[in-house]
């Protein structure tokens, strides 16, 4: 029995690295969030990213010079992330913090390297919108390789993206997609666009949370949470339960026109024989 728990332990640990999360444990608000927002926030910010400022090595071991054999370790350089980054998109630079050795006999001081940073005006087919966005050279070369804009935010990996303001685009993209909102004056535009990108289309439910910080989503669902506990007036439900009543049993609505119709036909004929009535 024990083994069969730990064999499925570690199998959820392997399809659904995000249920071991730290910030998803225990009995709050958070916890409480839908799957695919978890495995969303595990993409964004656990999940490994590209080398970008560094080349890895190939293999699991390599020889040296002078004959000896050493393990290849890829060890991803640390990217201090600014609140700037989310203001813009950097194409998964990001600044680095290091040491740097002008002479071989003086002191080595400390450096912060800072990708170049250019302001530039994008445009995105499926918001049919242009926009001033802060991007770094790689950014563009992204985007190029991609044959747009919409391509690459759709096709990165959130943790590639980084930034806040991409992910915000990549939300506005898939909602339009999953509610058809695209291009409402050109169907033929819309339809393409559509075909284009038909398998970035997801349920509105997941793309409603898709991009979200860990606060908005929290939010999001306390609010939701909060109208599903609030108390519904009486007057409220028992108007719901006459309509079901009225749906389940299928009334003839007709025999109950022909009633009205019947008796206000003969309070007509009552009233043309009253002689103190209004003519």
């Amino acid at each position: 029995m024990r083994a069969q728990m730990s064999a499925s332990v570690m199998l959820e640990a392997l399809t659904k690295p995000w249920n071991a999360m730290q910030i998803f444990q225990g009995n709050n608000v958070i916890a409480r969030l839908p799957e695919h927002y978890k495995k969303f926030y595990w993409e964004w910010k656990a999940a490994p990213k590209a080398p970008v400022h560094y080349i890895p090595e190939e293999g699991n071991f390599k020889k040296l010079p002078n004959g000896e054999i050493q393990a290849v370790q890829n060890v991803p350089i640390k990217l201090l992330q600014p609140k700037e980054i989310h203001e813009g998109i950097w194409g998964g630079e990001a600044i680095i913090k290091g040491f740097y050795k002008r002479k071989p006999y003086v002191r080595r001081m400390p450096h912060y390297w800072v990708p170049t940073l250019k302001k530039t005006v994008l445009y995105s087919e499926i918001l049919d919108r242009y926009m001033n966005i802060t991007v770094t050279d790689r950014t563009l070369d992204l985007i190029d390789e991609n044959y747009g804009l919409d391509s690459y935010i759709l096709n990165t990996p959130p943790a590639d993206l980084m930034s806040e303001l991409a992910l915000k685009l990549r939300r506005e993209m898939l909602l339009s997609l999953a509610q058809g909102t695209l291009h409402p004056d050109n169907p033929a535009k819309k339809e393409e666009l559509l075909k284009k990108f038909d398998k970035h289309i997801i349920p509105v439910e997941e793309a409603e949370w898709y991009g979200l910080s860990i606060k908005e989503a929290a939010t999001k669902q306390k609010i939701i949470e909060e109208k599903a506990s609030a108390p519904v007036p009486l007057k409220e439900a028992f108007r719901q339960e006459f309509i079901e009543y009225l749906k389940t049993n299928k009334v003839e609505m007709e025999e109950i026109k022909g009633e009205i119709t019947s008796s206000t036909s003969g309070s007509n004929w009552i009233s043309s024989l009253n002689p103190f009535g209004k003519k």
